[in-house]
């Protein structure tokens, strides 16, 4: 293995920083915006919605893997991880736009087949271009504060793009679908789709792989999950993985329901996103001097995810109508958190590869991004999952009045349970090990051939 403990030009960092811009475009829209779709316009039932997200994780224990092992097999003059952006970025906006393309006049049959078939083909193209995205990072250095600072490109762009997202769509989709919602939608994922397609095309344009590694004899699934299992810190950045899915898309697919029914209209999601975009940009930055003060990715996340379950436990005692400023003080405070807490957990992946082939003498990038973020899909779509079922269990009905019950199953999925589930992911990032000095050590003894 050739190591690079390079420093990345500013122009490679915000061209990283970009592939991230695209893939809110994508995914953060599907992920605020999909289920609301599926039941108040396609006219799904909230049990078919909480069945497929079930259902797809499946699909993605068998993609995520296979796409991440072929892309640390991929061996082009673009390197291993850029040409997938090159390619599977202007499909996966084809697929964005099939899954927002529907006719409510269908049949129930008709409508399930079709939602069952765009959505799996939406995940894997995005699994194409996510894996080989998340990856490349730490093909472009081994330099501990070059990825710290990549990363914080990365997470300072995201929170730019998701700020943008949430202020523009809800204006865009009345707009646009005027005539009628499923138009609206359909126009916001065309123009989503090209930006997605740009925003990938760019990154893969302005980035480069300097960690290079040869061509090596077929490893067998058994043997990549054994030496996965040895990687402890990487484990423990898996299950932070798994609870910050389950809690941010949970939280993320309950917004919209409940702006529209539990402060009573669509039009309030527009304002708090406003409220949170500036606090979002701050947040991201403020994870450079905190890893600088812990000297450790995993504690300096751990922080922010405690601060982040303390302040969304806090929003519940506010609400928009009768005491909007608390409520928008607190939602830009917890965002402020998240948003560090979004920058570090990302931060930690690629320094889990350093460790794991000082300790099993294994080097398995994109195999080992895969199940990251096959563990992020799987707490989305149990946290999707749970909202549709608890929604449909206690009656939801589409664009009417709802009950207490669900309206209460609305407020607590916004502010008390993904408290208490930042909290456990506080207390399990805490035990985090791999610190600055460690890990820098362990390079140096990759460099030497040393092994453990």
């Amino acid at each position: 293995m050739e190591n690079k403990n390079v420093k990345v030009p500013l122009i490679g960092k915000i061209a990283y920083g970009f592939g991230d811009v695209g893939c809110n475009f994508s995914w953060m829209f599907v992920s605020n915006f999909l289920m609301i779709f599926y039941t108040d316009v396609f006219g799904i039932s909230m049990s078919a919605v909480s069945a497929l997200m079930l259902f797809s994780r499946f699909w993605d224990a068998i993609n995520d893997p296979i796409v991440g092992g072929l892309t640390d097999k991929t061996n082009s003059r673009w390197g291993r991880y850029r040409p997938w952006l090159l390619f599977a970025a202007p499909v996966t906006a084809i697929l964005l736009i099939l899954a927002f393309w529907a006719h409510p006049n269908w049949s129930n049959t008709a409508k399930i087949i079709y939602m069952v078939i765009t959505y799996c083909l939406l995940v894997l193209g995005y699994t194409c271009v996510n894996i080989p995205y998340g990856t490349l990072c730490g093909a472009m250095t081994q330099n501990i504060d070059e990825r710290a600072k990549i990363n914080t490109s990365r997470s300072v762009s995201a929170m730019i793009a998701i700020g943008i997202i949430n202020i523009i769509t809800v204006p865009l989709i009345s707009k646009l679908g005027a005539s009628s919602p499923k138009t609206g939608y359909l126009s916001v994922a065309i123009i989503y789709g090209c930006i997605f397609t740009a925003c990938h095309w760019f990154c893969f344009a302005k980035t480069k792989e300097v960690v290079t590694i040869p061509e090596k004899e077929k490893i067998s699934l058994k043997v990549q999950l054994k030496a996965v299992m040895q990687n402890r810190p990487y484990i423990l950045a898996l299950i932070g993985q798994v609870l910050f899915g389950f809690t941010l898309y949970g939280r993320n697919a309950d917004v919209l329901y409940y702006f529209t029914y539990v402060e009573g209209s669509a039009s309030y999601y527009t304002v708090y996103s406003m409220c949170i975009i500036v606090p979002s940009i701050i947040g991201a930055a403020c994870f450079q001097p905190v890893f600088k003060k812990t000297n450790n990715k995993g504690r300096a996340a751990s922080i922010f995810a405690l601060l982040t379950g303390i302040s969304m436990l806090t929003l519940y005692l506010f609400n928009v109508k009768e005491t909007p400023i608390l409520f928008y003080a607190v939602s830009a405070i917890t965002q402020f958190f998240f948003s560090g807490f979004n920058t570090a957990i990302y931060a930690i992946i690629p320094d889990c590869v350093e460790y794991g082939e000082w300790k099993t003498g294994l080097r398995n990038d994109g195999f080992q991004y895969a199940f990251v973020s096959l563990g992020n899909k799987v707490g989305m779509a149990i946290g999707t999952a749970f909202l549709a079922a608890m929604l449909g269990h206690y009656g939801y009905v589409a664009n009417a009045q709802q009950n207490d019950a669900v309206i209460m199953v609305m407020k607590h999925s916004f502010t008390t349970i993904p408290g208490v589930l930042w909290i456990v992911t506080a207390i399990v990032l805490f035990f985090y090990r791999l610190n600055k000095k460690r890990y820098n050590e362990i390079v140096e003894e990759l460099k030497h051939g040393k092994q453990n």
